[in-house]
């Protein structure tokens, strides 16, 4: 069977290629957006914003694992449709979906809208489908802890509400599981093996760094104007800041068995990547 990667470039895509490239029986194709200089499998050159491009690099594809792109939300819902337009009119016959745990239009946080909306036209492009909806990715995350080994703060506007952290080779474990099954029909919940509380974290980094770090909850107009003053370009300060709306109201504190439901392996915990 042939199968497509997009997203063969980044960190999750480039896993799911080395994962599915060492299956033998499978003919293996990534695309990105520019070329590749090394893959463990071959690549096609196909941009979200071409159509055309993707049309043609789905062409003869049976299993499309579809990782979402990156940027702008509202561009990325566009490439998301054009990919999802691409697989249909070239006869993909299952798609396996990268989505998130929060894919609710009505959630403040700016992807949960793109993932909704993704979501609904996956459903009806008349495709196979799987959708693995990941929590948020741990290593992402670090972004926020890594400061306090210096600071011995994590300053986020997280209240009390717990995050289920997830690897990122957890996540391209289950996309290529998916890939290999066909079909299921579902949304899988994608998590960490727990969700924690901000100062649990805390308590986590400080036992790991082997220092005192403390969870500081900030306003979250205090969250923005740090950003600001820190130089985070604006869109990214307006979309950290509603994902961290989205935390406040607990829709990424979802634990599941998913992971080793698919995978085989007991999810990787936050205690392991921080380093």
């Amino acid at each position: 069977m042939r199968i497509a990667v997009t997203g063969a470039g980044g960190t999750v895509g480039g896993q799911v290629v080395g994962l599915l490239a060492a299956e033998p029986e499978h003919d293996v194709v990534g695309l990105a957006r520019r070329e590749l200089r090394s893959s463990p499998a071959p690549t096609v050159v196909a941009d979200y914003a071409d159509v055309a491009a993707l049309r043609a690099a789905l062409f003869g594809v049976g299993t499309l694992v579809f990782v979402s792109s990156d940027g702008e939300a509202a561009k990325v819902l566009v490439h998301h449709e054009n990919v999802v337009r691409a697989a249909a009119e070239s006869g993909v016959g299952h798609v396996v979906a990268l989505s998130g745990l929060d894919a609710d239009v009505r959630s403040p946080f700016c992807y949960a809208f793109t993932y909704g909306r993704t979501e609904k036209a996956l459903r009806a492009c008349g495709c196979g489908l799987s959708i693995a909806r990941a929590s948020l990715f741990a290593e992402f995350f670090l972004r926020w802890l890594r400061p306090a080994r210096a600071t011995g703060q994590i300053r986020v506007p997280a209240g009390d509400a717990r995050i289920s952290l997830l690897s990122q080779a957890d996540v391209a474990r289950c996309l290529a599981a998916l890939a290999l099954r066909g079909p299921t029909g579902r949304e899988h919940a994608v998590t960490g093996p727990e969700a924690l509380r901000l100062d649990e974290v805390a308590a986590r980094c400080a036992g790991a760094w082997g220092r005192s770090v403390e969870y500081v909850d900030l306003d979250p107009r205090e969250h923005v104007v740090e950003m600001a003053a820190a130089g985070e370009d604006p869109w990214w300060a307006y979309a950290f800041a509603t994902m961290f709306a989205s935390v406040r109201e607990q829709r990424w504190a979802e634990v599941s068995d998913d992971v080793a439901e698919l995978t085989g392996r007991t999810p990787v915990a936050l205690d392991a990547l921080l380093y």
